[in-house]
């Protein structure tokens, strides 16, 4: 990704041609997966210190599909926000089946 989307709607497509690979599908599903879980977890249990853990995961996750798997960069590097809204994006049309693993 280079240039400079104008919006989430420009964006989006180029995020998931970015993210093809089935593999690399899992790995964010897995990583957002972990995040939502600690941010509920933080909440009930009153422990900030368990975003930190849900970030890393998430991250990780992600990163690890995109280096190994996509053998490309993540968008986050270029375009972090909207990365992160096509993160929350396609792992709640995964959930309904809008796009497939």
């Amino acid at each position: 990704m280079s240039a400079a989307p104008l919006s989430f709607a420009d964006f989006y497509p180029r995020y998931l041609r970015e993210h093809r690979k089935r593999g690399t599908r899992v790995l964010h599903f897995i990583g957002t997966t972990l995040f939502l879980a600690a941010a509920i977890l933080a909440l009930l249990w009153q422990r900030p210190g368990l975003l930190a853990v849900g970030i890393v995961a998430a991250y990780g996750c992600a990163w690890i599909g995109h280096f190994f798997v996509e053998h490309n960069r993540p968008a986050t590097f270029q375009h972090p926000w909207f990365s992160l809204l096509g993160d929350f994006r396609l792992y709640f049309d995964l959930l309904r089946g809008r796009e497939r693993f």
